[in-house]
Formats: structure tokens, sequence, C-alpha cells
């Protein structure tokens, strides 16, 4: 019997070994930068929903009369509804802004995101 074959699979099984290590490393950080690709924009996400979450929370309690908070927040027809409210009630649907507002900014930065930027509730 001849070894010869045996040296060449042994020869290719090395081969085959060193080059999924070579694959394995690369995607090893191709992965690494894609999740700090992923968190940085995650992050900058979620500065946004922050900035929008006080803003609109502080707008709520001094101008909720107006429905200047759900303008931007983009719920228009909810804005308008408040609008109109305040107007005839002479500022009265002002508690309404009031309580979104406090509600806006006792909420966490991912509750608030999940609540009123993806679910899309509109009132309280």
């Amino acid at each position: 019997m001849s070894d010869n074959g045996y040296d060449s699979t042994k020869d290719s099984f090395n081969s085959a070994k060193e080059a999924a290590k070579e694959s394995y490393e690369e995607a090893k950080e191709a992965a690494s930068h894609a999740a700090d690709d992923f968190k940085r924009e995650y992050d900058n996400f979620t500065k946004d929903t922050n900035n929008k979450r006080i803003l609109a929370g502080v707008l709520g309690i001094f101008f909720g009369y107006l429905g200047i908070h759900k303008f931007v927040l983009g719920y228009n027809k909810e804005g308008i509804i408040l609008l109109i409210a305040g107007i005839l009630t002479c500022g009265g649907a002002g508690i309404i802004g009031i309580i979104e507002g406090i509600i806006y900014l006792t909420k966490s930065e991912e509750e608030f995101h999940q609540t009123y930027q993806i679910n899309k509730k509109p009132w309280f």
C-alpha cells in the first residue's frame, strides 16, 4: 500500500482547515465591525429619541393647550384636535397637555420610543 494517497488527503485536509480558520477570522472581524456600526447608529437614534421626549414633555407642560407637543411627535390630527379644543375651552384642554408632558418626562427612553414612536399611541 502506498502512503502517497494518504499524504495527499492529509495535505488537502490541512489546507481546508487553514482556509476555514482564515474565513472564520475574517467573518469574526466583519461581525465585530457590523456590531460596532449597529451600536453607534442605535446610540445616535436613542439620543434623538431622548431629545424628542424631553422637548415634547416640556412643550406639553407649558403649551399643552396648543397641542404643540403632538406636532413634535408627528401626531398632526391629534395636534389639531387639541389646538381646537384648547381654543374652544379657553385653554382648559391644556390639562391634557400637562398630563401628557409629565408622562413623557417620566418614561424611560426605551419605553417612550416603543410607546410613542413605534406603536404610535396618540393619547396619554
